[in-house]
């Protein structure tokens, strides 16, 4: 039952270089495979850094003086999310080419680097916070770009270009920050969540339609590779427009026609076909979070709402539920289990998508309603990692069942 996504043609590669080591780091299991550590770490992350804003946000925080909105926004986005996205790629990245991807004191390295940023960034001053922070996303790019390289799998190498664009965007936080560039410390975050936007279409583009087509009897999702092309333009578009602040008109022009566009792609994956199967309709629902941001965007650009609504429709709605959706199923066939949902699974998809709704509620509130709403999606939110935990530990940290790699 293993979640394999391999490109059109592709062929499995000999491997080159050492087998796996005899050290207690390349013996681990947890260590085995990408996704192991930085899913769990990031889930891990999740739960517990919400709660941390919102002590902050009600004035409870205490001697926690560098939490702020500056290291909410920026942890989700290069803290989680990024964390997530190298586990998902190097997994990927093993089946796309036959070759391996870090593993065991490699792997461990890069987790542990993971970890000491966001120490760092809770704890250090901002220079030294910078500098280990900012060290992460090359050193885990290059394995990924290496691998593209030799096995020639050049479909994917802009992957790279756009884990760069992330570490240009992180290192602009961090001279705006210190006082180096004169620009909003907010505007790269801003940047880097629109390059992960950009990321997730592409990735859910491949895998969403393929598992929905093989699990759904005489579904055939429609896959039109050109039109993708226009739709990925006319997100960028939107995207750049929103960053770099273009006539409110404009923005909301282009906006809504990616809104338009996301939402076209995501019907001619037949979404109400998935009703049945939660690892299905999660990633769905997940991906239709992207047009209704849109829409959220270009009212913003108009004056009409907070831009905040539409943020947290892409941030919590669309990767959030992407993320969990992917966590779940790759988890799950990489450790040898069948591809099935159960309660556990449900509760974390409904309680990930309410905390959406509460946290729209939130941004079009004031007052103890927005109050309220904050609360309640805090809760949610970390109801929903806290459970992946839960459920995900055993899996993630021993060997799988079955004996394979992985």
């Amino acid at each position: 039952m293993e979640v394999v996504i391999l490109e059109r043609g592709a062929k499995r590669r000999p491997e080159s270089g050492k087998g796996q080591g005899d050290s207690f780091f390349d013996r681990t299991p947890w260590l085995a495979l990408g996704f192991r550590p930085f899913y769990l770490l990031a889930a891990a992350f999740a739960a517990v850094s919400i709660p941390l804003w919102l002590l902050r946000y009600f004035g409870l925080a205490g001697p926690l003086t560098h939490i702020d909105l500056n290291w909410h926004m920026h942890e989700m986005v290069f803290g989680f999310v990024i964390a997530v996205v190298i586990g998902f790629l190097y997994t990927a990245g093993r089946n796309w080419t036959g070759l391996w991807t870090p593993r065991g004191k490699h792997l461990a390295a890069l987790a542990g680097l993971w970890l000491a940023g966001r120490a760092a960034m809770l704890f250090a001053d901002a220079p030294y916070a910078a500098l280990v922070d900012i060290a992460f996303l090359p050193l885990a790019a290059w394995p990924l770009y290496r691998v593209f390289k030799l096995s020639g799998n050049k479909r994917n190498m802009f992957l790279i270009g756009l884990l760069s664009l992330l570490t240009l965007a992180n290192a602009a936080y961090h001279a705006a920050v210190l006082g180096w560039l004169p620009i909003s410390s907010i505007t790269p975050i801003h940047a880097a969540l629109m390059v992960i936007l950009v990321i997730e279409s592409a990735i859910a583009g491949r895998v969403v339609p393929l598992f929905t087509g093989n699990a759904v009897p005489g579904v055939k999702p429609v896959i039109n590779l050109e039109r993708d092309k226009i739709i990925m333009a006319l997100t960028a578009a939107a995207a750049i427009a929103w960053i770099f602040s273009f006539p409110g008109p404009l923005t909301a022009a282009l906006a809504f026609a990616a809104a338009f566009a996301q939402a076209t792609r995501l019907a001619g994956w037949k979404p109400h076909r998935t009703l049945t199967n939660p690892l299905l309709w999660v990633l769905h629902l997940s991906y239709a979070w992207i047009p209704a941001g849109f829409i959220f965007l270009g009212l913003a650009a108009l004056g009409l709402i907070p831009s905040s609504a539409g943020i947290h429709l892409l941030a919590i709605g669309s990767m959030a539920g992407l993320i969990i959706g992917m966590m779940t199923r790759t988890a799950l066939g990489h450790t040898g289990r069948m591809l099935r949902a159960g309660t556990a699974e449900t509760v974390m998809y409904a309680a990930l998508h309410i905390g959406v709704v509460m946290r729209v509620v939130a941004a079009l509130s004031s007052g103890e309603v927005r109050e309220l709403a904050l609360l309640g999606t805090g809760i949610a939110w970390s109801l929903s990692f806290l459970l992946y935990i839960v459920t995900y530990a055993p899996y993630l940290l021993r060997a799988r069942p079955d004996g394979k790699e992985g």
